[in-house]
């Protein structure tokens, strides 16, 4: 049904294979749009946001330990550390 598309990077103007396998993705997602940017640069981009995010430093709820989260921690709910935070998902 689908067939592979040849497409243009906005960011860098590389030609780039959106392939029909990456259009049943989007399609079984709802997205209506074909992607803008390469792999490449898609990759990079996030790498930006990534990389300017600002972390806070605050104490596990459970263990104890210092954990670094990508939000302000606030009094009112308990704040965990990555694995304290994975093991509790585990639970569920």
């Amino acid at each position: 049904m689908y067939e592979d598309k040849k497409l243009v990077c906005k960011e860098c103007g590389q030609e780039f294979v959106f392939t029909a396998g990456e259009q049943e993705f989007y399609a079984e997602r709802g997205f209506q749009n074909e992607p803008q940017r390469c792999k490449a640069c898609r990759d990079a981009r996030k790498q930006a946001t990534k990389a300017n995010r600002e972390m806070f430093t605050t104490t596990c709820a459970n263990c104890g330990k210092e954990a670094k989260v990508p939000f302000q921690p606030s009094n009112d709910r308990p704040v965990y550390c990555s694995e304290c935070f994975a093991a509790m998902k585990d639970q569920q």
